[in-house]
């Protein structure tokens, strides 16, 4: 008879992890503050802390706007567009010892948010948008660089700068 034990131990990871980590909770953007207080700064001054406000009170109350301007409002009972809408809900990843693995807090939900996720809202059937450019708009949400510039240490897994990294303390 074989030792099951690692095969189920297995299986439980295959189909609890991604499901747990599709489902984490939002902590809000509060949460990320204490460790990430220039990130949480360069947020507030984005547009995306502000994604509400532009609507008008119709708009507020259709989904077809609510889909970019809020889009985890019905999920999350979250307005506008914060840490977790593009880095996914913290809850199992927010916790310091998780973010001080990189690779761990990947494995339990935090997203690396790629050109592909952005242009879910930013695309040509925005009726209002400009055209976007992914390479310019990185810059005007910069919110990973100014952390290291302010006396952090770089990743040591990448010197490119990349949004939605596990920041070590």
């Amino acid at each position: 008879m074989r030792a099951r034990g690692p095969w189920i131990l297995l299986l439980v990871l295959a189909f609890v992890l991604p499901g747990a980590a599709g489902a984490a909770d939002f902590l809000g953007p509060e949460s990320c503050k204490g460790c990430h207080p220039a990130a949480y700064e360069a947020w507030m001054q984005s547009k995306h802390a502000r994604a509400t406000d532009s609507l008008s009170e119709a708009q507020k109350k259709d989904a077809r706007c609510l889909s970019c301007h809020a889009p985890d409002q019905a999920s999350q009972s979250v307005s506008h567009v914060t840490c977790e809408t593009c880095h996914g809900g913290g809850q199992y990843y927010a916790p310091a010892y998780v973010m001080k693995d990189a690779e761990l807090a990947r494995l339990v939900g935090l997203v690396d948010p790629s050109e592909k996720a952005c242009r879910t809202c930013h695309d040509a059937s925005s009726p209002s948008l400009k055209p976007f450019n992914f390479v310019e708009a990185l810059k005007a949400i910069d919110h990973w660089s100014a952390e290291r510039t302010a006396g952090k240490q770089p990743r040591a897994e990448s010197a490119s700068p990349e949004p939605a990294t596990a920041k070590k303390k």
